[in-house]
């Protein structure tokens, strides 16, 4: 897994529509549901007449963070739902990578959050590691 200052990324030697359909179930299974998908090259081709690579952005929430979230800090909504994002680097392998909850989150300056923050942390990585490693179950 890689880090960078707003993001936890993997790369997979997997299709695009597999590395999609896994990242899903491994988001599943950390209590993360998909509220929002954004088809990004579908949307730059139809408003920009632009091709792009295949590209999603998954508005992922996992519901019992997002309540303890927002009974702490109401307006947390401007930074949820968690967005996660699947693309084809080339045929036959994919990017998964996830927003950095520490960094987002620790703007608020909420210890309540925080808290969540670090839960939210640790099962999106534990999602991208099992996808990592292959595995699709806890």
């Amino acid at each position: 897994m890689r880090e960078t200052n707003y993001g936890l990324k993997v790369d997979l030697a997997l299709p695009y529509d597999m590395a999609l359909q896994r990242a899903t179930e491994a988001l599943k299974d950390e209590g993360f549901g998909v509220l929002t998908t954004i088809d990004v090259s579908q949307t730059l081709k139809q408003k920009l007449n632009r091709d792009f690579r295949r590209y999603v952005i998954l508005g992922a929430c996992n519901p019992v963070l997002a309540d303890r979230a927002l009974q702490a800090e109401l307006d947390i909504g401007l930074l949820l739902p968690c967005n996660v994002i699947v693309y084809e680097r080339e045929p036959g392998s994919s990017t998964v990578a996830a927003m950095a909850p520490l960094p987002a989150m620790g703007l608020v300056g909420n210890p309540h959050v925080s808290e969540v923050a670090k839960e939210a942390d640790a099962k999106l990585r534990s999602a991208l590691t099992r996808l990592e490693q292959g595995v699709t179950a806890p």
